[in-house]
């Protein structure tokens, strides 16, 4: 019995090797474009912490220093996302009519009335009904 002395090269493991070097690679491009995409996003933020706060002299006070720095981590986190979202909805706010009838009633059936009126309120200013919603098919 003899024993193989070469080595098998990477042409020999065929479709296996091909799929691994493709997962690779889309790994390592779909890593990098999240990664420019979050340094842009950072750069937003910045911008919009500077002009929230309105003079560079404010940035340290929110930090928070005197602050456990987990919750003030979480309550960033958390305003961040809800600052993200809503930005997106003002944005274009006739896109999400029907987001915001679902979240008010959502919120009123939760018994959350205060909020469940806030976001009606703001769907009737500035995503009011048009006149042919609700409408069927009436030959038009």
């Amino acid at each position: 019995m003899s024993i193989p002395t070469t080595t098998p090269s990477p042409a020999d493991d065929g479709p296996l090797e091909d799929a691994a070097f493709e997962t690779m690679r889309a790994d390592a491009v779909n890593a990098g474009r999240a990664m420019s995409s979050g340094e842009f996003l950072a750069g937003l933020i910045a911008n919009g912490l500077l002009e929230t706060v309105g003079r560079p002299g404010k940035l340290p006070s929110v930090i928070w220093a005197d602050q456990d720095p987990v919750v003030v981590q979480e309550i960033w986190q958390l305003g961040l996302a809800v600052g993200l979202h809503a930005g997106r909805r003002s944005d274009s706010p006739a896109h999400y009519r029907d987001e915001m009838a679902r979240v008010s009633a959502a919120l009123s059936e939760a018994g959350f009335h205060a909020m469940a009126g806030l976001v009606a309120r703001s769907r009737r200013l500035v995503a009011p009904e048009h006149p042919a919603d609700g409408e069927a098919g009436h030959g038009h």
